[in-house]
C-alpha cells in the first residue's frame, strides 16, 4: 500500500504495540473511525482487532484501564460530548494511578466546527473545544487534530506519551479526517518508546550516595509500591532484592509487584507437611520471594511487619504513591531519615531531590554496583506469614478473616486478581500471592464499581496472552450494582473470569466509616445467582456459599479450578464483618472527616 486512511493508521500503530482490543461505545461522530478497526490484519491476513462494544463509556474506561494494567497500553473510543464526558471518571482514575491509555474521541467535522453549527451533543454555544479543555487536567498530553499532514506525527506523539509516561492521553479526531489518506511508509518506522536518558552527573551523584548509605547500614529494607509495576521496573526491583538480600515489603497498591512465593494452589489445610515444604522452597537460593516480608500499611500493618519496616536504618522506596488508604492514613513511622525514594521522574535522597533522574535507569545502574556495597550485610529473617487457617467445622459461617487466608492456597501462578474498593481491597492484603501474579485494585482513586469493568479488560488481555491464565474478581454486592451491565460484555466475548460477589448486605465500608444503620448505606437486594443467565450466559456456574464446608467444597474441586467457564460465586457474609485492617482504617477515616 502507498497510502492508508488516518483511522487505519491509528489502529495499525496500536497493533504494533500489541493492543488488540478497543473499548468504547459507538456514536455518530466515531462510526467512520470504527470501520477502520476491521481493516487491520495480522501476518496471516486475518483481522487483528476486537471492538469490545461496552455497555457504557464509564465501563469502557474501566475496561481499558484493566487491559492496560496487564498489557501496558489500552485504548477506548468515545463520541463527542456525551460519550467522552461519561468516560472521564475512569480516565481520571487512570491518571491518578499511572495507567497508560489512549482516549480517542470522534468529534464533528472541521467544517462543522468552523461554522459553529448548533449540533447535537454540543452545549449550544458553538464551542467545540470545551470538552477537550475538560480533559486537559487529567491527561498527560492532548491533541485536537485539524490538519491531515501533521496528524500521523500527533498520533505517534500521543501514543508515545501514554506508553512511556503511563498516563492517559486525549486525541480529538474529526469525523471528516479519518477517511483521508496518509503515507503508509510512516508505519515502517516504529514509535520511539525509549526513556530519555538521565543526566549522567546527577545520576552518578545519586548512585554514589545510595551506595554510601548501603555501606553504612546494618538493617536496610526495600519498600515497593504501585509505580514500580506501572513503570516497568519489576525486573530491576527483583534484581535489587536478589543481589542485596534485603527484606522486601510492599504497600497495598504495590501488591503483585514483587514475587511473594505463595503456595500455587497447594492445599495447606489438607497436608500440614506442605507448610514445611513451602518454607523450605522459599529459603532455598537467593530468589526474591524468599525475602518477601509482607504488606506495610503504617499502623494498620501486622505488628511484626510494622516493626521490621520502621526499625530499619535505611529504606529504599521504589515507586511510592503515598495516599491515605495506601499508608494507613499517613501513619508511616520510620525511625530513620535515611530514605531513598525512586520515582518515575525523579529521585529523592533524604532531603535532596534530583529532578529527572528516573528510577528505571537509576536502578539498572545501581544494580551494577550494589553487590559489593551490600557484601557486609548479614541477612536478617523476614516476618513469617501465616498460610493456613485455624481448623474449624464445616458448619461455621464464613468470615472475611477466614476467606482471605483460605484463597491464598487456591490462587496459582499467573493469576490476575482484581479487588474492588471496599472490603475486597483491604482483605486481599491479608492473602499471599503465588509468583508472577498480577494484582489490580484502585486504592488511590477508589471509584466504586471500577473492578467489574477492569475485569473485562483484564480478561480480554489474558485471552490474548494465554487462554489458560485465570482472571479472578472480588467485588462487593453494593459495588457490583454500579457496573453490573459489563458482565454482559464479559459473556459476549467468551471470557471466563471468576466473579466472587461478597454479599454483606450493602456498603459495609461506608457503614464502618459513618452511618452504621443509615438507610443511605442500604441497597436493594438482588438475585445475584440469576445475573449470568439474565445476560444470556450459556456455559456457566452460579453458586452460593455461606459456610466453611461449602467454601472448601468448591475450592478443592479440580474442575472449579480450571479456567473453562464463567463462574459467579456469591459469598454470604455477616453485615458488618470486615477485614481487621479495614475496621481500623474506617475509624481513622471517620475521625479525619470529623476534624475541624
Amino acid at each position: 500500500m502507498a497510502e492508508v486512511s488516518l483511522g487505519r493508521y491509528l489502529f495499525e500503530r496500536l497493533y504494533q504495540l500489541q493492543v488488540q482490543t478497543i473499548f468504547g461505545v459507538p456514536g455518530d461522530f466515531n462510526l467512520s473511525l470504527l470501520d477502520k478497526i476491521y481493516e487491520v490484519e495480522d501476518a496471516h491476513g486475518k483481522n487483528s482487532f476486537r471492538w469490545a462494544g461496552n455497555a457504557n463509556e464509564l465501563n469502557a474506561s474501566y475496561a481499558a484501564d484493566g487491559y492496560s494494567r496487564v498489557k501496558r497500553l489500552g485504548c477506548l473510543v468515545t463520541t463527542f460530548g456525551v460519550g467522552e464526558l461519561s468516560a472521564l471518571n475512569g480516565i481520571a482514575g487512570s491518571y491518578a494511578e499511572h495507567v497508560g491509555l489512549l482516549h480517542v474521541v470522534g468529534v464533528p467535522s472541521i467544517s462543522s466546527q468552523a461554522k459553529q453549527l448548533l449540533l447535537h451533543h454540543t452545549l449550544g454555544n458553538g464551542d467545540f473545544t470545551v470538552f477537550h479543555r475538560m480533559s486537559n487536567n487529567i491527561s498527560q498530553t492532548t491533541a485536537f487534530i485539524s490538519d491531515i499532514n501533521s496528524a500521523p506525527a500527533e498520533i505517534d506523539r500521543c501514543i508515545r506519551e501514554a506508553y512511556v509516561k503511563q498516563r492517559p492521553v486525549y486525541i480529538g479526531l474529526p469525523a471528516n479526517l479519518v477517511d483521508l489518506n496518509v503515507p503508509a511508509s510512516l508505519l515502517e518506522s516504529p514509535i520511539n518508546l525509549s526513556l530519555e536518558k538521565n543526566d549522567p552527573e546527577a545520576q552518578d551523584e545519586v548512585i554514589d550516595s545510595v551506595l554510601d548509605l548501603i555501606k553504612k547500614s546494618s538493617n536496610p529494607i526495600i519498600l515497593v509500591d504501585a509505580c514500580a509495576s506501572r513503570h516497568d521496573c519489576k525486573a530491576e526491583v527483583t534484581q535489587l532484592i536478589e543481589q542485596t538480600q534485603f527484606p522486601v515489603f510492599v504497600t497495598p497498591m504495590g501488591k503483585g509487584t514483587v514475587d511473594e512465593g505463595g503456595v500455587d494452589g497447594e492445599l495447606l489445610e489438607d497436608d500440614p507437611h506442605l507448610i514445611a515444604k513451602v518454607a523450605a522452597r522459599l529459603s532455598a537460593g537467593k530468589n526474591a520471594a524468599s525475602r518477601f516480608g509482607g504488606v506495610y500499611v503504617g499502623t494498620l500493618s501486622k505488628p511484626e511487619v510494622k516493626d521490621a519496616v520502621e526499625s530499619a536504618d535505611l529504606i529504599l522506596s521504589v515507586g511510592a504513591l503515598l495516599s491515605d488508604f495506601n499508608t494507613g492514613s499517613f501513619s508511616y513511622s520510620y525511625r530513620t531519615k535515611n530514605i531513598v525514594e525512586f520515582h518515575s521522574d525523579y529521585t529523592k535522597i533524604r532531603q535532596a531531590t534530583f529532578p529527572g533522574v528516573q528510577m528505571k535507569e537509576a536502578l539498572q545502574e545501581l544494580n551494577k554496583k550494589v553487590s559489593s556495597a551490600a557484601s557486609h550485610y548479614e541477612v536478617k529473617p523476614v516476618p513469617k506469614i501465616k498460610l493456613a487457617n485455624t481448623p474449624a467445622t464445616r458448619e461455621v459461617k464464613l468470615t472475611q478473616e477466614w476467606l482471605w487466608t483460605r484463597v491464598s492456597s487456591w490462587f496459582r501462578e499467573g493469576d490476575i486478581i482484581i479487588t474492588e474498593t471496599g472490603t475486597s481491597s483491604f482483605g486481599i492484603v491479608q492473602s499471599r500471592f503465588p509468583n508472577n501474579t498480577i494484582g489490580i485494585s484502585q486504592v488511590l482513586w477508589g471509584s466504586i464499581g471500577f473492578s467489574v469493568g477492569a475485569t473485562l479488560g483484564a480478561a480480554m488481555a489474558a485471552q490474548e496472552l494465554d487462554p489458560n491464565k485465570r482472571t479472578i474478581l472480588f467485588v462487593g454486592d453494593g459495588s457490583l450494582q454500579l457496573t453490573v451491565q459489563e458482565i454482559s460484555t464479559i459473556i459476549r466475548w467468551g471470557t471466563t473470569p471468576y466473579l466472587f460477589v461478597l454479599n454483606n448486605d450493602g456498603y459495609t465500608i461506608e457503614r464502618l466509616i459513618h452511618g452504621v444503620n443509615a438507610s443511605y448505606n442500604d441497597i436493594q437486594p438482588w438475585q445475584n445467582l440469576e445475573i449470568l443467565p439474565t445476560f444470556s450466559a450459556k456455559n456457566y456456574d452460579a453458586v452460593r456459599i455461606s459456610n466453611i464446608g461449602e467454601a472448601e467444597d468448591i475450592l478443592k474441586d479440580k474442575e472449579f479450578g480450571k479456567n473453562s467457564k464463567i463462574r459467579l460465586i456469591e459469598v454470604m457474609l455477616p453485615r458488618l464483618d470486615a477485614p481487621s485492617n479495614l475496621a481500623k482504617q474506617a475509624a481513622i477515616t471517620a475521625a479525619t472527616n470529623a476534624e475541624a
